[in-house]
C-alpha cells in the first residue's frame, strides 16, 4: 500500500557532508541542509553548491622522489609567491608561473660578491652562499649551481623529515622560519631574483667601547672611587652596545672645583655614546655625546636608565624555538627543547632585541615560563585581540595586568581549555582561530566569548567525524575570497574544504580527491582572488611524480574558458587539432573542453592529442568527477518523520545556475542525464543554464530515498536547491 506522492525541498547546502552516523538525526538543525557526500563540490555560503575548478599544472617539484611544501608570502598587495620549501631549497611560484633566473652576468674575477649574487661561468648558472672575490665557480664554498632548467632557487639547510614542522611568520619583505633542530632564520626579498636565507643574529649589533680611561682634576681631602662604563649607539640612534668593562678613578667630587674626565676609544659605526656611574651597585646614566671624553662634575645618577644586558638565547642545539609570531611591535618566540614551556618577546618595536634593564622598563625584552600542572610543548604563539599560546595540551592567554600593553612587569598567562594542539601550523578567520586537536585528528575552533570572559574552544570536526577519525590534518590554508574557504590536506590524501562563516554559524565541510595524493597548500592573492597552490603526487608514465598545481578561477565570461581538469593546462591561439606540451600526462586519459565543447575522453601519446574538430581555445587535464548525495528523506508526515517505510524518487527538479552536464538518479550507478540542449545551432555546445530542470529518473525503492548528482564533465554544474517528488510505502 502506498500514500500519494509528496514533495520536498532542499532549499540550502550550507550544512555540508555528515557523518553516516549522523542520518538518524533529522532533529539536529543542520540535517535539512547537509549532504551524506560532497565529493568535488563545494558548498557556497548563501546556500548552493558547485563543482570546484580544476587544478592547473605549474611545474614539477625539483625532486619527485622527496617531499616538498608550500608556504605563502606577500609583498605587496600585486606581489605574491607561493614558495616551494623543499629540502635543501626554495623555489617561488607566482601566478601559475615559477620564478626563473634568467641569465645572470658573467663571472668576474676581480668583483666582491656577497651572498644571493648570480653569475654565470661556462654556461652554468651560480648562487653566492659567501662572500668572496676571487673564488670562482663551481666552489662549492662560495657558489651554489641553479638548475640547467633555469628555475631560480635559493638554497636552505632543512632536511625532508622537518619541512613540515617548520613554522613561519612574515614582516613587510621579511619571512621567519624556525624549527627546533636549526637556528632562527629570515628569508628575506632583496629584489625580483635576490632572496636570502641567514640566520637571526640576536647580539647588539655595535660592539661595547672598551675601558674607559678616567682621570682627575681638583680633588682634595678625602677621596672615593668611581666606576664609569660607556655603552655606544648605532648609526640609527637605536640598539645600544653592551657596557664597557668599567674605568675607575679616586677622587671627593664634592670638592670645589673636582672633576672627573671619561674618555675612550671610538667604536666603529656608532653615532653618540652612553656614559654611567655606579651607585648603590648600578649604573645609572649620566649623559650622551657625539665625542669621546665627559666631564663629571658630580653629576647625579639617573638610576632608572641603566646600561642594557644583553642574555644570550637561541644559539646551541636544544636552545633554538619552535613556534614564532608578532605581537604588540614585538617578534616573539617559544617552545625550545631544553625550556619547552618558554616564551620570549624582544624589545618592543625591534625585531631581535633580547636586551633587558635592571630596574627593568616597560619596553624592555620578555621571557617568562607557562607554569602548567603538565608538560606543555608550546606549539604556536597566536595574535588576536590578546595573545594565544597553544601548546601540546592546553590553549592558555597572555593577558596584561592593571596595564594595557604586555609588559616585563604586567605579564599574565590564563588556561582558556585544556585541549592541546597540533603542530599545525594554525589559521585565523576574522577574530577566530582554527586549529588542529593535539590528538584525535579532529579540527577545533577557538574565538572570545563574552559570556566565559575568555576564550571557548568547539570541535568543528562533530558532524563529519569520517573524515577526521584515524587520520591527520598535514597542513592547513586559509582563502578570504571570492568564497571563506579552509583547505586542509589529509593523510587520507584528500584536500579537505570548510566553508566558513563564524559570524553566520556556518561551517560546510566538503572533500576533494584527484588522480594522486595531495601532501600540501597554500594560499596567496592574486588580483581579485585568493588562490590555492597545492602539491599533488600523481602517477604518471610508470614513475612517481609531485606537481606544483594551481586552482583556477571560476570567474569566467565565456564557457570556452571554463577550467575544470586538474593538472590541465590552456592552449588558446589559432583553431588547431593537435595540442602539444602535454608530457607532464604522459599515457593518462584526459578530459577536453574545446571552444566550450565536451570533446570524448583520450589518452596522451608522445606528449600530445589530437581534437576532433580544430578549436581555438581548449583545455586539457586529468578528468575531475564531481558528486552530491542527499541525506535520508525525513518529513513531517508522520511522527517518525516517514522513517520505517520504503520510499521512491519519482522526479526531481534542480534549480542550476550557470550550468551544463548533469546527472541525476537514485543511486550512482542509475544516474539519468538532463538534457539541456535546446535553441542552440548545430555544431555549437549546449549552452549554460540558469533555471530549474525537470529530471524523472529510473524509479528504486529504498529506506532513505536519497538523491545523487554528477559532474563527470569538465564543465560548471551549481545547484541552488533540490526539489524531489517521493513516494512512500505504507
Amino acid at each position: 500500500m502506498t500514500m500519494a506522492s509528496v514533495k520536498k525541498l532542499q532549499l540550502s547546502f550550507t550544512g555540508g557532508v555528515v557523518t553516516p552516523e549522523f542520518f538518524g538525526r533529522a532533529d539536529d538543525s543542520k540535517y535539512q541542509s547537509g549532504l551524506a557526500s560532497c565529493r568535488n563540490f563545494i558548498c557556497k555560503p548563501q546556500g548552493p553548491v558547485e563543482n570546484r575548478p580544476g587544478f592547473a599544472f605549474v611545474r614539477e617539484i625539483k625532486d619527485s622522489t622527496r617531499q616538498a611544501r608550500l608556504i605563502p608570502f606577500t609583498y605587496s598587495t600585486t606581489q605574491t609567491m607561493a614558495i616551494e620549501l623543499g629540502a635543501g631549497y626554495f623555489r617561488f611560484h607566482t601566478q601559475g608561473a615559477t620564478l626563473l633566473a634568467g641569465t645572470p652576468p658573467d663571472y668576474d674575477g676581480g668583483q666582491a660578491y656577497d651572498v644571493g649574487d648570480l653569475v654565470t661561468q661556462a654556461g652554468a648558472a651560480y648562487y653566492c652562499t659567501a662572500a668572496t672575490t676571487g673564488n670562482a665557480p663551481p666552489d662549492t664554498d662560495y657558489w651554489w649551481a641553479l638548475p640547467a632548467t633555469g628555475e631560480y632557487e635559493a638554497p636552505n639547510p632543512f632536511a625532508e623529515a622537518d619541512l613540515f614542522d617548520i613554522h613561519y611568520v612574515q614582516s613587510a619583505d621579511v619571512l621567519t622560519l624556525v624549527h627546533p633542530n636549526y637556528p632562527p632564520c629570515e628569508l628575506r626579498r632583496l629584489g625580483a631574483i635576490k632572496w636570502v636565507l641567514r640566520d637571526i643574529s640576536f647580539d647588539p649589533g655595535i660592539a661595547a667601547p672598551a675601558a674607559p680611561t678616567v682621570t682627575t682634576a681638583g680633588s682634595t681631602g678625602a677621596a672615593i672611587e668611581h666606576h664609569y662604563v660607556v655603552t655606544a649607539m648605532d648609526a640609527d640612534n637605536v640598539r645600544e652596545s653592551p657596557a664597557s668593562d668599567p674605568g675607575m678613578v679616586s677622587s671627593n667630587l664634592f670638592a670645589t672645583g673636582c672633576t672627573n674626565t671619561i674618555t675612550w676609544t671610538a667604536v666603529p659605526g656608532a653615532s653618540r655614546y652612553n656614559v654611567f656611574k655606579r651607585q648603590g651597585g648600578l649604573y645609572g646614566y649620566i649623559g650622551q655625546t657625539t665625542g669621546l671624553s665627559i666631564v663629571d662634575d658630580n653629576i647625579s645618577p639617573d638610576l632608572s636608565k641603566t646600561p642594557p644586558i644583553y642574555e644570550s638565547v637561541f644559539n646551541a642545539a636544544g636552545d633554538y624555538p619552535a613556534a614564532v609570531s608578532y605581537f604588540e611591535q614585538r617578534r616573539c618566540f617559544a617552545g625550545t627543547i631544553n625550556k619547552p614551556q618558554n616564551l620570549w618577546m624582544t624589545k618592543s618595536a625591534t625585531e631581535s632585541d633580547m636586551s633587558y634593564s635592571l630596574p627593568v622598563k616597560d619596553d624592555d625584552r620578555i621571557a617568562f615560563r607557562v607554569a602548567a600542572r603538565e608538560a606543555n610543548t608550546v606549539r604556536h604563539i597566536v595574535p588576536l585581540s590578546q595573545l594565544l599560546i597553544l601548546t601540546s595540551s592546553a590553549e592558555w592567554v597572555v593577558v596584561p595586568i592593571n596595564s594595557d600593553a604586555i609588559t616585563p612587569d604586567t605579564t599574565s598567562v590564563r588556561p582558556q581549555s585544556y585541549v592541546g594542539a597540533s603542530n599545525v601550523q594554525p589559521v585565523i578567520v576574522n577574530n577566530t582561530l582554527l586549529y588542529g586537536a593535539a590528538r584525535g585528528g579532529h579540527v577545533r575552533e577557538l574565538a572570545y566569548n563574552w559570556q566565559a570572559s575568555g576564550f571557548v574552544t568547539g570541535d568543528l570536526s562533530l558532524r563529519a567525524p569520517h573524515l577526521f577519525d584515524t587520520r591527520r590534518i598535514v597542513d592547513m590554508a586559509y582563502a578570504k575570497a571570492p568564497i571563506p574557504l579552509v583547505w586542509m590536506v589529509s593523510t587520507s590524501g584528500e584536500l579537505l574544504g570548510l566553508t566558513y562563516v563564524p559570524e553566520q554559524q556556518i561551517g560546510a565541510w566538503h572533500h576533494h580527491d584527484t588522480d594522486g595524493v595531495f601532501e600540501s597548500c597554500a594560499v596567496v592573492a592574486e588580483g581579485e582572488e585568493d588562490v590555492l597552490y597545492c602539491i599533488i603526487r600523481r602517477e604518471v608514465d610508470g614513475r612517481t611524480v609531485r606537481y606544483v598545481e594551481r586552482m583556477a578561477s571560476r570567474a569566467f565570461v565565456d564557457q570556452k574558458d571554463a577550467f575544470f581538469v586538474d593538472s590541465g593546462m590552456t592552449y588558446s591561439g589559432a583553431p588547431v587539432t593537435s595540442i602539444s606540451g602535454l608530457d607532464h600526462l604522459e599515457g593518462k586519459e584526459v578530459s577536453i573542453l574545446a571552444d566550450g565543447a565536451v570533446h570524448p575522453r583520450q589518452a596522451v601519446a608522445g606528449g600530445s592529442i589530437t581534437l576532433e574538430h580544430a578549436a581555438g581555445v581548449v583545455q586539457v587535464g586529468l578528468p575531475i568527477t564531481a558528486e552530491i548525495a542527499t541525506l535520508p528523506v525525513a518529513m513531517q508526515v508522520d511522527s517518525a518523520f516517514g522513517q520505517g517505510r520504503q520510499k521512491n524518487i519519482n522526479q526531481v527538479w534542480l534549480r542550476v545556475y550557470q550550468s551544463s552536464g548533469i546527472w541525476v538518479g537514485p543511486s550512482l550507478d542509475n544516474l539519468t542525464e538532463a538534457k539541456q540542449r535546446t535553441t542552440e545551432p548545430y555544431g555549437a555546445p549546449p549552452s549554460l543554464k540558469s533555471k530549474e530542470i525537470s529530471i524523472r529518473i529510473g524509479p528504486a525503492w529504498t529506506d532513505g530515498g536519497q538523491v545523487y548528482a554528477r559532474q563527470a564533465d569538465p564543465l560548471p554544474l551549481t545547484v541552488s536547491s533540490l526539489t524531489v517528488e517521493v513516494a512512500l510505502g505504507g
